[in-house]
């Protein structure tokens, strides 16, 4: 059995070697690249592959993988791996549905609190300039605003934990509602997404990403909220329709926008690679070119898919791929996606 870990750093690696748990005839390879059709390995012969986010296995990709069977994604989302190919081939693949709530409910409110207080916009003056001075730099409480949470699974019920802690008026909306969370979290659900929208002063989304929830948040979305509210995304980049989201800054229907994900940040992430590599057909220019005026408008804040990344988290994350793979092995594969 060959199996090949993708886009692992160094300490990573060494974790997985250290602790991983498999039969011993396994041959385990480490690559330290991303995989898609444009970073294929020398070889291509492994049964099992693990990948991260930053990876694309297309099928154009997979076709180069005849013997793979199994998938394990290091990531909860996995829409960057081509189900359907995968069904036809029967291949499975397994994610890992919790790994951090905590983590990226504490990621979202410190970038609440960045755009609430400016926090970077003081750090950034005094490293800049040197100017140790407050003016310009007056915020807003949160406590007595209202948070719209757009899901209420794992992460979004943390980031509701953490809001009660702020004394914050809480209101979200889910398809699939946790009535008997309410109480204990201390929030209400509201019938409608579009309740949510037009009441929340900060809206931060928690949903996967897939074909219903592509663009949920668009034009329509955006000019039912509060000119001075803020949104909030570390859930996936697709969430948002992003010249959307730049034309609502714009004309100031929005207040500003703390963003962990974009759509097309993978050729934002390494826009040389895809000037030599990438097929622009592939892309929507025109959302790359939007996320760079993002980039410039002062009151949004971008962060490089950052709100997974703590030492905790990772671990979490090894841990469960490795048990993914052992699970695999013994014929009872576990956290498998439908």
């Amino acid at each position: 059995m060959k199996a090949a870990f993708f886009g692992l750093e160094k300490w990573e690696e060494e974790y997985v070697k250290e602790n991983i748990t498999a039969r011993p005839e396994m041959e385990v390879l480490f690559f330290p690249q991303k995989l898609d059709k444009d970073h294929l390995p020398p070889r291509t012969d492994f049964e099992i592959i693990s990948v991260f986010v930053g990876s694309s296995l297309d099928k154009e990709t997979l076709e180069k993988f005849p013997a793979l069977k199994f998938i394990t994604t290091r990531s909860t989302g996995f829409d960057h791996i081509d189900l359907e190919y995968c069904r036809v081939r029967k291949i499975i693949v397994a994610n890992v549905p919790s790994y951090g709530e905590n983590t990226v409910a504490e990621y979202t409110f410190g970038l609440i609190l960045s755009l609430s207080r400016k926090i970077y916009e003081g750090v950034d003056r005094i490293r800049e300039t040197g100017k140790f001075s407050s003016e310009g730099l007056k915020g807003f409480d949160l406590r007595g605003k209202t948070l719209g949470v757009l899901g209420t699974g794992k992460i979004g019920c943390h980031v509701i934990r953490i809001a009660g802690g702020f004394e914050m008026k809480i209101i979200a909306f889910d398809p699939f509602p946790k009535n008997e969370l309410v109480e204990k979290l201390g929030f209400e659900y509201k019938n409608t997404m579009e309740e949510v929208l037009t009441a929340a002063d900060i809206l931060t989304i928690h949903v996967p990403y897939m074909k219903e929830t592509h663009h949920l948040l668009n034009e329509r979305a955006f000019s039912l909220m509060k000119k001075e509210a803020y949104l909030i995304n570390t859930s996936r980049g697709g969430v948002v329709e992003t010249s959307a989201l730049v034309k609502a800054l714009l004309e100031k229907k929005l207040g500003g926008a703390g963003l962990d994900v974009l759509e097309e940040e993978g050729v934002i992430k390494d826009e040389l690679d895809f000037l030599v590599f990438g097929h622009p057909e592939e892309h929507n220019l025109k959302t790359v070119l939007a996320n760079h005026v993002l980039m410039d408008m002062p009151n949004v804040l971008i962060t490089p898919h950052n709100a997974f990344n703590t030492a905790e988290a990772l671990q979490r994350i090894l841990d469960t791929t490795m048990e993914n793979v052992e699970s695999f092995l013994q014929g009872q594969p576990q956290n498998t996606v439908k």
